[in-house]
Formats: structure tokens, sequence, C-alpha cells
């Protein structure tokens, strides 16, 4: 019996392990997918005033954008008026200044600029001109001065041309016209050209 009493003792001095307590919500799955889900929820509480300066931001980049377009546009249009009402003026002497040359022009019309261009190195002339008038009527009457004397020099007068960037460059084939190559034709003479 004495098998059978410890037995009984055991039984009673270790008693069965209490089943665990289930509280709802509190499932070991739920648990590993609860966390999860709050931080997506964080995560896009978190993203959305991100979200939205980046919205605000790209919104002023927009209108940046939009304004500089705008400007540049508005340049176009003034150097295209400008170049509307003057004229270029070439051969002139490099010893003139921009008050002679205003007096020559002076009967055309009235002028806003004068501008002698010089060698950006050596300060001195380049030889040539633009002339601004306040009106573009009077870049018709000044073509009337082409081949006039002005100190001595008959000078070349013709309205200012708008600048394109690239035009006239050509296709970029390089130096010269290039002089390789077996050229079988005529008589097989010498030309040095």
């Amino acid at each position: 019996m004495s098998d059978e009493a410890s037995a009984q003792q055991l039984t009673e001095v270790a008693p069965a392990a209490p089943a665990p307590l289930e509280i709802p919500g509190e499932n070991p799955q739920e648990q590993q997918q609860q966390p999860v889900e709050q931080q997506a929820v964080e995560q896009q509480q978190q993203q959305q005033p991100v979200e939205s300066l980046l919205d605000a931001d790209s919104i002023k980049l927009r209108e940046l954008q939009q304004q500089l377009a705008q400007q540049e546009q508005d340049v176009s249009e003034q150097a295209s008026d400008v170049d509307a009402r003057s004229i270029y003026v070439g051969n002139v002497d490099y010893e003139s200044s921009p008050e002679e040359l205003q007096r020559h022009f002076q009967s055309v019309g009235v002028i806003n600029r004068v501008t002698i261009l010089l060698n950006k190195f050596t300060g001195q002339p380049k030889g040539f001109a633009y002339i601004e008038f306040a009106e573009p009527a009077a870049v018709t009457e000044s073509l009337l001065l082409n081949d006039s004397v002005f100190r001595g020099r008959n000078l070349k007068v013709a309205p200012k041309r708008t600048n394109v960037p690239g035009y006239g460059r050509g296709r970029g084939r390089g130096r010269g016209r290039g002089r390789g190559g077996f050229r079988a034709r005529g008589r097989g003479r010498f030309n040095p050209y």
C-alpha cells in the first residue's frame, strides 16, 4: 500500500496544472496580427502629413515652374519687341562715340539706346553698333541712311535680326571639306584646292 499511498500523495501534492485562461482577443495569432495592423495604421497616419507636405511642395513647385515659364515668355516677347525696334550699324569708326551715332540717326526718330560692341578681352570697339528706337516705324526710315558717310566711312544699316540658337551652324561636319579618299575623275591633274 505504500506504493498506493505515495501515488495518492503525489497526486494530492502535485495538483494538475490549471488550464490556461483564455481571454478573448489574446490568441497568440491575433496578438501577432494586431501589432502588424497597428503598425500599418500608424504608418498611414505618419504618411498622411508627409504626403500632404509633398503634395503642397509639388503644388508650389508647379506654380513656380509656371511662373518661370511665363517670365521666360515675357522676356522673349520683350526681346523680339526690342529687336523689331532696333537696327544694326556696320563699318562704324573705332573712335566714334554713342553720342555721335545718336546725333547722326536723330533725324530718323527718338532713340532709346545706342550700343557699340567692344572686344571683351581688349576693350577695343568691334566696328559695329546697335541702335534701339522708340517706335518700330523708325527702323524702316533708318534704312534710308544705308551707305551714308559717318566720320569718313560708309555705314551699313540693316534691321537687327533676332538671334536663333543653333542657326547657321550646319550639320557639324567638322573642319573644312576633307581631302582624303580616292578620286579618279578627269585626267588626273594635280589640283591643290
